[in-house]
């Protein structure tokens, strides 16, 4: 077999005459005129003098069917390819249209549910929403736990725990008529009995007895470093509706009061006013610095309504600083009854000398004891103005039998000043 792309040297031309050998099976005429026929004359490339052969390919053993040969360049058919490709745009398209459909849901103002969403978006959730202990409302939750409301026959005040095993603090005016019917709740909605352990109506100061024990009681603070302006919250149900925390600020320091019904007891006092807001109910409620500590206990309202239903909040209220608050209560528990501070002498009441004019004199009481007589002016005590004889009784009440107080007087046209010693009474 020769190769029409390989050279060869060409055979010795036939003789002059001499018919050329053609293919076996072809005819000796002329070849088809087609470039790509290699067997034809017009070919360039052909050796003309190589002979030509039909070449057959050679039979498999055993006579059977030549294996089938698969073109590499034939297209295959494969269904993965195209289930993967659907799937993932399939997902990639229900994320992209979920999301689009959110984006404008939400820029439209309309909520998931089809309604309209209100209020900016975006906004960041507080990390704790626990508010800090010296916060208000870090204050108001953990003094309320300690604040209850006493029902008496039907009335309702407020008090405040100061002890583990019951004792509860509130207002002889709250208790007043205080019968097999006295009892307390708590802010959790629990109730329980309680006993009337004893009162003081010239101070204004009842102890009562709660039948629980294990209770939280209040931080008593100090009512001598309290300052006008200091913010302090009001606890207490006012109108029934306990629970009820309230806001303000110290609005004076010792303002005397005298306060009482007509044909009952009257009762005394230099009271911290403050604009928090008080109404009835608040009664013996306490009333708390900005620290948590108990400073006074709520006890009074000034009002302009004709009468004690018409009565309600205008900005003035007063509390019983809690140092008179605590030493009469701790003289109830632990006798029975409180010790009333005195100066030893009657004073004036309701006329205006720019003081106190003393009655009388009790002979070797503290004011005698001094040498202050009748007819003399008190101006000041410890400091405190006077401007007529029931500032004299409300002050000298805010200090402990024993104290010592500085007492600037007028004797005719004389001014002079005297250390008195104050004691308790001995009825």
């Amino acid at each position: 077999m020769t190769d029409g792309w390989n050279w060869r040297r060409p055979p010795t031309p036939p003789a002059h005459g001499t018919p050329q050998s053609t293919t076996p099976g072809r005819s000796s005429g002329p070849e088809p005129d087609s470039p790509w026929w290699s067997g034809t004359t017009t070919d360039p490339w052909r050796d003309p003098y190589a002979p030509s052969a039909v070449m057959l390919p050679t039979p498999l053993a055993g006579g059977g069917a030549p294996e089938p040969v698969t073109d590499p360049d034939a297209p295959r058919r494969s269904w993965a390819p195209i289930i993967v490709i659907c799937l993932v745009t399939a997902l990639l398209a229900g994320g992209i249209g979920g999301t689009l459909g959110f984006v404008f849901a939400v820029r439209g103002g309309y909520a998931a549910n089809g309604g309209t969403q209100l209020g900016a978006s975006g906004g960041q959730i507080p990390e704790n929403t626990q508010r800090a202990p010296e916060s208000l409302a870090g204050v108001a939750e953990r003094v309320m736990p300690s604040v209850v409301t006493v029902r008496v026959s039907g009335a309702i005040g407020s008090g405040f725990v100061v002890s583990t095993d019951g004792y509860v603090i509130t207002n002889d005016h709250v208790v007043e008529g205080a019968d097999e019917s006295l009892s307390v709740a708590f802010h959790d909605g629990s109730t329980a009995t309680a006993k009337l352990i004893g009162r003081d109506p010239e101070s204004d100061v009842a102890v009562i007895k709660v039948a629980k024990s294990g209770l939280t009681p209040v931080s008593l603070g100090n009512s001598d470093d309290i300052a006008v302006g200091d913010p302090v919250l009001a606890f207490g149900s006012p109108l029934a509706l306990v629970n009820t925390v309230t806001q303000g600020i110290v609005s004076a320091l010792d303002r005397p009061i005298q306060a009482g019904e007509e044909g009952g007891t009257t009762r005394y006092y230099a009271a911290i006013q403050t604009d928090a807001a008080v109404n009835q109910g608040n009664s013996g409620g306490p009333l708390v610095d900005a620290g948590g500590q108990v400073v006074g206990v709520n006890s009074v309202i000034r009002s302009v309504g004709g009468a004690d239903t018409e009565a309600g909040n205008i900005g003035l209220a007063f509390a019983i600083p809690i140092n008179q608050a605590k030493r009469v209560a701790e003289d109830i528990i632990d006798t029975g009854k409180a010790r009333r501070t005195v100066i030893g002498a009657e004073v004036i009441t309701g006329e205006t000398v720019a003081g106190a004019r003393l009655r009388g004199v009790e002979p070797a009481g503290p004011a005698a004891t001094a040498g202050l007589r009748a007819g003399d002016v008190i101006t000041k005590l410890d400091g405190h103005p006077l401007e007529e004889g029931t500032d004299l009784i409300a002050l000298v009440r805010k200090y402990a039998p024993g104290s010592t107080v500085a007492v600037e007087y007028r004797r005719g046209t004389k001014t002079a000043s005297v250390s008195v010693t104050l004691a308790a009474d001995t009825n």
